[in-house]
């Protein structure tokens, strides 16, 4: 099948600019459960030596108290930027005393959902602002689901590409807009592709049983591999499938992806309409808040997407209004597992694979979306999760059966294309080599991660709590064992200090009461 990045990818190479391919910034952020050495979700506070959650650019919390997220800035080379979230880690390591980072993106045991403590951020608007928004999440959507945790890699393209790929491409509408455009033909194919991303990366085809307590109905869907885990014998990543990041209530969202107005337009549009029970719940009841609104989405960032368009928010500005005056930034890819087996959640084979993945995704041809494609991209990224490892695995396209590996094989042609380029001017052929566990593992599904983890279980007969505990402990001791240079430990101790201050003058010179503020954030001109 002909596709567009042969003729893009010709019209750089005859134009002698391909490698403006290469440079593009790579960042990550990575979500952790903080553990007790028994393997329970840790019920003590942020540490206060990491900062304030609030402030901090590099250390803050998602939805728990002890979901700890770890944030890399961007860099042109992968190595550099898990040279920096090996810093990060070794310098949370220093301050969490005899806990560790839970190693699995599906959850530890969990003894109910009070044993899930929702993140705080402090006494400022903003601050509270941020909790209330994750009260509503456990009000909408229950805790267990809050505590799954991911890998997200951030990525934005070559800025030098843009002007030479717009000429190259005869377009004369204003930079801004053909940057959003190219943007959304990537994202729009992400979607059509991305349960390669869950059969390559997906490392949880189990879980605990308790992950389920107060839905226990949905346990038949499942295998019992003992008695307190359940699995799926094929899955590849259960962490995005319908007990994960998949739910009922924005099954009927229709986000547009076809455009930045529309993509804008449509996500305010939720934000701005009233949903039916969120409005049972009630916004303030007896004096406290449960949500922020009782609106489909609180804010943007409530829907749960793969993959997201992005933008650097200004003080107290939403996603949208910053997406909308200043386009795209980066776009921010959220469907990769831990690694399990990495201490950082993922390597540098790994990153260099997403990077020829996402440059795939961007020269390819990328009609709008309609319904019925729509339709087919959920239903193969749910088949793809939950048994995406089963023999002769078919998925649509197009309305046709397309086999899973041949259609795996195709992407793996234009990635070896782009590999050749990505492997100019570097020491060995680093892009290419990334390559081959990708064929591996099509041609073999015993080689993904999500089947390692299985078969280590079964090997081991440990249920999925004692081996993730395990690999954790292991992952407590590579950077227990590797305390920062003592130069480094103070640059982080200083931004950790620098932050907590940050806070205190954000709670200091609040002028308005919290509903004052409330007021004027979603009064914003969408």
């Amino acid at each position: 099948m002909k596709t567009r990045i042969e003729s893009r990818l010709n019209l750089l190479v005859k134009a002698g600019r391909q490698n403006l391919l290469k440079g593009g910034l790579k960042g990550l952020e990575k979500e952790s459960l903080r553990i007790t050495p028994r393997g329970r979700i840790a019920q003590t506070p942020h540490p206060k030596g990491l900062g304030s959650a609030l402030k901090h650019p590099y250390i803050t919390t998602d939805y728990s108290e002890a979901l700890i997220e770890l944030i890399t800035p961007p860099f042109p080379e992968s190595s550099d930027t898990l040279d920096f979230l090996d810093s990060i880690h070794r310098f949370v390591y220093q301050h969490i005393d005899d806990e560790a980072l839970w190693a699995a993106s599906m959850p530890c045991e969990i003894e109910g959902e009070e044993s899930i403590p929702i993140a705080y951020f402090g006494e400022s608007n903003s601050g509270k602002m941020k909790h209330v928004y994750r009260r509503g999440l456990a009000w909408r959507y229950g805790r267990p689901m809050q505590s799954i945790a991911g890998i997200h890699f951030n990525y934005s393209v070559n800025e030098a590409l843009w002007p030479c790929l717009q000429e190259l491409l005869g377009s004369h509408v204003a930079i801004g807009n053909f940057i959003a455009d190219q943007y959304f033909g990537l994202i729009r194919n992400v979607q059509r592709n991305g349960w390669l991303v869950l059969y390559l990366f997906g490392a949880s085809p189990a879980f605990s049983k308790s992950f389920l307590t107060g839905r226990e109905s949905l346990a038949s869907q499942f295998a019992e591999f003992d008695g307190t885990t359940l699995f799926n014998p094929y899955a590849t990543s259960l962490r995005m499938s319908d007990i994960g990041y998949r739910n009922d209530s924005q099954s009927g969202l229709d986000i547009s992806l076809n455009n930045l107005d529309d993509y804008v337009s449509s996500l305010v549009s939720a934000i701005n309409t009233p949903y039916p029970d969120y409005e049972a719940i009630g916004v303030k009841v007896d004096g406290e808040y449960r949500q922020l609104t009782a609106n489909i989405l609180q804010i943007s960032n409530e829907y749960y997407s793969p993959i997201r368009p992005k933008q650097i928010a200004r003080s107290c500005e939403s996603p949208t209004i910053a997406l909308k005056r200043r386009g795209i930034r980066y776009i921010e890819l959220r469907s990769m597992d831990l690694g399990i087996a990495h201490p950082l959640g993922l390597g540098l084979s790994e990153m260099r694979l997403l990077e020829l993945f996402l440059l795939c995704c961007l020269l390819r041809e990328s009609p709008p979306l309609d319904a019925a494609e729509k339709a087919e991209i959920g239903r193969n990224s749910l088949e793809v999760a939950c048994r995406g490892r089963t023999p002769g695995l078919q998925l649509l396209r197009g309305g046709k059966a397309v086999d899973l590996r041949e259609w795996a094989k195709e992407l793996a042609d234009d990635m070896s294309a782009l590999a050749h380029i990505l492997d100019d001017g570097e020491d060995g052929t680093p892009y290419a080599d990334c390559l081959q566990p990708m064929l591996y593992s099509i041609e073999d599904s015993d080689n993904t991660p999500s089947a390692k983890v299985l078969r280590q279980m079964i090997e081991n007969q440990e249920s999925f709590h004692t081996y993730a505990l395990m690999v954790s402990q292991q992952h407590a001791e590579y950077f227990r064992s590797r305390r920062m240079e003592e130069e480094k430990a103070i640059e982080f101790q200083l931004e950790a200090n620098e932050s907590l201050i940050a806070q205190k003058r954000t709670e200091t010179s609040d002028n308005l009461s919290f509903e004052e503020f409330l007021t004027q954030y979603f009064s914003q001109v969408q």
